[in-house]
C-alpha cells in the first residue's frame, strides 16, 4: 500500500523515519487525525509537509525541536503547548483538533522509561 491509501482514514499516524524530505503531507490526514512523528531528528531533515505542520503542534520539548526538527524549524510551525503542559493542565488538550506530537526525544523521557521498566523488574509487576 502506498503512504496515501495507508493513512488516509487512519484516527492515529506514526512516523519514525530517517526521511530527509516530507513523506506525509497532511492533505492525506482525515479531520481530527493524531500524528506521532518521531523521527527524522536534524534541523535540516522532514517526515511532515507544511500543511501536517499547520495541525495543532504539541512537542515534548520547544528548546529541543526548535533546535533539532527540521519538521518544525523548516516549516516554521506554531507550537501550541508541550506535552508536559496538557499532562500539567495548564494547556486544554486539543481533543477534535487534527494534532501532530513532535518528539525528538529527551533524557528525562529515557530516564522515566528506564525506571518503569527496572521497578517492574525489580518487583516483578507486568507493565
Amino acid at each position: 500500500m502506498d503512504a496515501e491509501t495507508t493513512v488516509r482514514d487512519a484516527d492515529v499516524v506514526v512516523t519514525a523515519t530517517a526521511a530527509r524530505a516530507p513523506i506525509l503531507r497532511g492533505a492525506w490526514l482525515k479531520p481530527g487525525a493524531h500524528v506521532n512523528a518521531v523521527g527524522s531528528p536534524r534541523p535540516n531533515w522532514r517526515e511532515l509537509d507544511d500543511a501536517a505542520m499547520a495541525s495543532t503542534l504539541v512537542v515534548d520539548s520547544r528548546e529541543a525541536v526548535l533546535k533539532e526538527s527540521g519538521d518544525v524549524i523548516l516549516s516554521k510551525a506554531r507550537i501550541y503547548a508541550e506535552a508536559g503542559e496538557i499532562f500539567a493542565g495548564t494547556k486544554e488538550a486539543p481533543v477534535s483538533a487534527t494534532t501532530v506530537l513532535k518528539s525528538v526525544g529527551i533524557a528525562i523521557e529515557d530516564i522515566a522509561t528506564a525506571k518503569l521498566v527496572y521497578d517492574a523488574a525489580s518487583c516483578d509487576v507486568t507493565l
